[in-house]
Order: C-alpha cells, then structure tokens, then sequence
C-alpha cells in the first residue's frame, strides 16, 4: 500500500513541473532567457517522469533502478508509448547540461517542443486519469 501511495504523492511535483513545462513550452517565440527555461524545466519534468514511472511500476510489483530500465518497462506495461523517444529524450537530458551555443539550443527547443513535451504530456494524462 506504501508504494502506491509513493507514485501519487510525487505526482504533485510532476504535475508543477509539468504545468511548467508546458506553458513555457506553449511561447510561440522564445527568448534567449525563455528557452533556457525552457530546457531546464525540461530537465525536471524528464527526471521526475522516470521517477515516477519507477514509483509506479514498484506499486505494481516491478523492481526498476534506472531510467533507462524505467523507460522499457513502463514501455512493455503499455504506460508509455513511443519507447524510442523517450530514449532519445533520456539522451538529450543528458547532453542538456552541455548546451552552450545558440544553434544547439535552438535545436533543443525544438526537440522538446515537437517530441519531448508531447510524451510527457501522454505521461502525464495517463497517471492523471488514474489517481
């Protein structure tokens, strides 16, 4: 019982970093300042949806201890679809810490606009409709 609870308790900093998240993600035109918001809010909502995934999948029997581990099995649970993107989304939150350039952080935007975001997003409807 202590581990279905753990999910939904830290569904509440998901959800804040995912309205974050989203509303940032939703400037049409970001600034210089904006967009590396944007890529750190981001990096929170993207650890805490592995995070959370673990949680889940713990309340559910499963024993996961990292991302990429979170990532597949909540891939072949069925909670989360499109399992190369959030791949590719574990790669890019690593290389975020490294974005010192303009092109590349344009780029990012990008990335997280029109991939990234639309997953957690499908994440975090999933959880939402099941608390």
């Amino acid at each position: 019982m202590n581990k279905e609870i753990r999910w939904k308790q830290r569904f509440m900093n998901f959800e804040k970093a995912f309205r974050l998240l989203e509303r940032t993600a939703a400037i049409e035109k970001l600034s210089e300042a904006e967009r590396g918001g944007l890529i750190q809010f981001f990096e929170t909502a993207f650890e805490l949806s592995w995070k959370i995934m673990k949680d889940y999948m713990e309340a559910h029997g499963f024993t996961v201890k990292a991302p990429r581990d979170a990532i597949k099995q909540a891939f072949q649970m069925e909670l989360i679809e499109n399992g190369h993107d959030w791949m590719q989304a574990l790669e890019n939150r690593n290389l975020t810490t490294h974005v010192y350039d303009d092109e590349m952080s344009i780029e990012t935007e990008q990335l997280i606009k029109n991939i990234f975001f639309p997953i957690i997003r499908q994440l975090y409807n999933k959880l939402k409709a099941e608390l």
